[in-house]
């Protein structure tokens, strides 16, 4: 049984329009695109058992989307659902979904142009947009006019401009799915930061930790400053804090988000973690 999530409410209409052909889906960060939508079509009839390729921009996402996607279908990373990204893949004769980052698909694509056995292909974060996505899109709708009428398309984003993408996917349906909104308030250190960034950031997440209950993300700039965080914070952490920090060069046994009880204190390159009262130091990530 998947979640309820907001996009929920529109997978049967994404349903009709892939039926029909390819599709563009927009809806705001959080309603369940990146997790959902892949489980939800795995069994569509013109997919015909065939594996569904997802592209996301970053691994550390990349990975966090497959293992997000193989807890909620009770399975483990790599059986039928896997994952691709420079220098590390975990996939399997049984993998229906296979989440990869953009040069990985680039890469197959000039080694396989039909994409043999796949039947669906996902461009995630389409807004993000790089040279290896566009190529990777040019690509796939080249392999859909000359040696492959059956691949389908999907472009997701929630903040994209759909006309331009649309028309490009030849007058692909766009389908618009809702979200939820929750309340953010934005406060500001009393006075303006000054000297090296290490200590300023460590003092506003102690403050942050102490003032507020549930997780606490923190963006930093890079893995140096990430480590130096996750040490500084360790050294003095309360007892139900876990540090967790998050980046895409992170060695294998620590690229899961934790989870359990307990808060998290962080930092992250680009990905979202999961559970309660945890801090993770990052450079660019939301919460999913």
């Amino acid at each position: 049984m998947l979640p309820d999530l907001p996009i929920g409410g529109v997978l049967a209409e994404l349903r009709a329009a892939l039926q029909l052909g390819h599709a563009v889906l927009t809806a705001p960060p959080g309603s369940g695109k990146t997790t959902l939508v892949p489980l939800a079509l795995l069994d569509e009839p013109w997919l015909a058992g065939g594996r569904i390729v997802v592209l996301e921009p970053r691994r550390l996402a990349a990975r966090a989307a497959a293992a997000r996607m193989a807890e909620l279908t009770g399975s483990e990373v790599g059986d039928g659902i896997g994952y691709h990204v420079r220098f590390d893949r975990c996939v399997s004769a049984r993998t229906r979904v296979e989440v990869v980052t953009e040069g990985v698909l680039t890469r197959r694509l000039q080694g396989d142009p039909e994409l043999a056995g796949v039947g669906l292909v996902v461009f995630d974060e389409f807004h993000e947009r790089s040279v290896h996505a566009d190529l990777a899109l040019a690509l796939c709708l080249d392999v859909t006019r000359s040696l492959r009428a059956d691949l389908r398309i999907l472009v997701m984003s929630a903040t994209l401009e759909t006309g331009p993408v649309a028309a490009l996917l030849g007058g692909a349906p766009v389908v618009r799915g809702a979200g939820r909104a929750f309340p953010v308030e934005v406060r500001y250190l009393e006075r303006a930061a000054e000297g090296p960034l290490q200590p300023i950031v460590e003092r506003a997440t102690r403050r942050a930790l102490a003032e507020q209950r549930g997780d606490l993300l923190v963006f930093l700039p890079g893995g140096g400053e990430i480590r130096d965080l996750a040490g500084r914070l360790a050294e003095q952490a309360p007892g139900d804090l876990v540090v967790a920090p998050l980046y895409g060069d992170l060695p294998s046994p620590f690229r899961t988000p934790p989870s359990g009880p307990g808060r998290t204190a962080g930092g992250a390159s680009s990905s979202p973690p999961t559970s309660p009262r945890r801090a993770s130091p990052s450079t660019a990530s939301r919460r999913w």
